[in-house]
């Protein structure tokens, strides 16, 4: 897997980066800025939540059926037009805002659009890149680094004090700026090369070619750990950022500016992660590298659980983030080296879709056990089920079926 490590990327590489950066830019600026316009409209908690969970709601609904459309569908074409539809939604929202008839019901159906068009987006942008590659293991796992650590560092960092900065100057201000990335990442994408549609299947209706999609993942046991991993993953990280505020400021002492610090310090280790994600895959080998970072996610979880003082919290974050950030570049770049080119949308909208069906069950588990024992305990939880998911990673995704699996693949990737 390191013969191709030296090799040029392509050069619509380049464009498909800068797209997503600057959309990743406006993703930022609307994390933060949504609830912040919602909050202007009322007081409710309940309502408030209503606006930040429609946006989940199209992954959980109808992610493989959004999946099984991508594989019938022209991937660069529904990325731009995917983007196009984003940007021309949230000028509608701006132009609401100018026109002060905003409402929460509004900003709902906003924020589910927005999801929706972010799963095919991003199912479509996930089997599209494998095609650019032509499925070379290293140049994916080198692709999807940049491309996540520039996510991370555009959504993460940049994003969300801008989104707060420009609503100071109005409502629709922070909008529009999402909507002109939106519109700016359309018209790259569509200049991206053209790639020849997958080998059509035998024709049949959309629901037995979602379900296919979901069986290939659940009947291959390398494709299953690789969904897995981020599944549990997300159970033990939302079970932690349920009652994260509230252990950061009960026990460690931190008030506002402190916790933004603290997420901060999350999001750098992530960068990290995410940068030398390539070399640990090199080094170790893939499936190692997996497994290794179960473990140092665990570990760095079970250090937040025993943190004494904020120093040691952040440091005991940012190694949970450097883990997130590797195994978020790893996992997918192998499985778009492994899936067959007509089953990719399906099989990454299934994985994506699993990870986000587990997360309401972590913030769940979560508060239940911060009300029934202690606000560490969610923690200590946390970690031990990182910890078991080292020995199932070990065992589903080793180097040796990691191998045999792209060994096996190398024939019918292109099919």
């Amino acid at each position: 897997m390191t013969e191709n490590v030296r090799k040029r990327l392509p050069a619509g590489f380049g464009r498909l980066w800068t797209a997503q950066t600057i959309s990743s830019l406006g993703d930022g600026v609307t994390h933060a800025a949504l609830p912040l316009i919602a909050l202007t409209l009322t007081r409710e908690p309940m309502a408030l939540a209503v606006v930040t969970a429609a946006g989940t709601l199209p992954w959980l609904l109808s992610g493989v059926l959004g999946g099984a459309l991508v594989d019938r569908w022209d991937r660069r074409r529904t990325m731009w037009v995917a983007d196009a539809a984003r940007a021309a939604l949230l000028a509608v929202a701006a132009a609401a805002a100018v026109f002060d008839v905003l409402s929460i019901p509004l900003l709902a159906v906003v924020a589910f659009l927005l999801g929706l068009g972010g799963l095919f987006f991003d199912t479509a942008a996930t089997a599209y890149l494998p095609d650019l590659f032509r499925r070379d293991p290293a140049l994916l796992e080198r692709a999807n680094s940049r491309l996540r650590g520039a996510q991370t560092a555009m959504s993460g960092f940049a994003g969300p004090p801008a989104g707060s900065a420009l609503l100071a100057l109005g409502r629709a201000v922070p909008l529009l700026a999402d909507a002109v990335s939106f519109l700016f990442s359309a018209l790259l994408v569509r200049t991206l090369p053209a790639m020849p549609r997958p080998v059509p299947e035998v024709r049949e209706s959309l629901l037995p070619q979602a379900r296919a999609g979901a069986s290939y993942v659940f009947r291959d046991r390398v494709l299953l750990g690789l969904a897995l991993r981020p599944a549990v993953g997300n159970v033990a990280f939302l079970a932690v950022e349920t009652v994260l505020a509230l252990f950061a400021h009960d026990r460690l002492g931190i008030d506002t500016y402190g916790f933004g610090l603290l997420l901060t310090a999350e999001a750098t280790g992530g960068l990290l992660g995410a940068a030398i994600a390539s070399h640990l895959g090199r080094r170790l080998g893939t499936g190692t590298a997996l497994t290794c970072t179960a473990a140092v996610e665990g570990l760095a979880i079970l250090g937040l659980a025993a943190a004494s003082n904020p120093f040691l919290a952040g440091l005991a974050l940012a190694v949970c983030g450097a883990g997130m950030g590797a195994m978020m570049v790893l996992g997918p770049s192998f499985r778009q080296a492994l899936v067959p080119a007509h089953l990719m949308g399906r099989v990454a909208s299934t994985s994506r879709m699993l990870a986000m069906c587990a997360a309401p069950l972590g913030a769940f588990v979560g508060g239940w056990l911060a009300t029934a024992y202690d606000v560490r305990a969610p923690l200590y939880a946390a970690a031990v089920l990182l910890l078991a998911m080292t020995a199932v990673t070990a065992s589903m995704t080793s180097d040796r079926r990691v191998e045999a699996a792209l060994r096996a693949a190398a024939p019918a990737a292109v099919s």
